[in-house]
């Protein structure tokens, strides 16, 4: 029996992003990469009244940081600004349901780290 890479809702996220995209009118933007492997992540969000309205983002990563990516801002719209910006890996992992091995918990975490700079700004 050969061990599964990704799970199904990795594999989804990654093939169909429900929150893949510009956002205009974002009231805070921020970008970063990680050098290690060049996943590069975009995240744009619009906060009204202190609320996440929405989050999109774009960049070009692998299928365990896109799929992230788009958890991320699912999780963080509709909620405390705040309170999205505690959002954790843990978070993230639930909604994903996989086992990512330590190696590649920067992938989980960089979409993590570029919602918390765009909710700064």
């Amino acid at each position: 029996m050969t061990a599964v890479l990704y799970s199904d809702a990795i594999r989804e996220r990654w093939r169909r992003p429900r929150h893949r995209g510009d956002l205009p009118g974002a009231t805070g933007t921020a970008e970063d990469v990680n050098p290690l492997c060049g996943d590069r992540v975009r995240f744009a969000v619009q906060v009204n009244d202190g609320t996440v309205a929405a989050a999109r983002f774009t960049g070009d990563s692998c299928a365990i940081c896109t799929a992230s990516a788009d958890v991320t801002a699912e999780l963080a719209t509709g909620r405390p600004a705040a309170e999205a910006a505690k959002l954790g890996t843990e978070d993230v992992l639930e909604v994903l349901r996989a086992d990512v091995r330590p190696t590649r918990m920067r992938c989980v975490t960089l979409p993590l780290s570029v919602l918390g700079m765009a909710l700064a700004r």
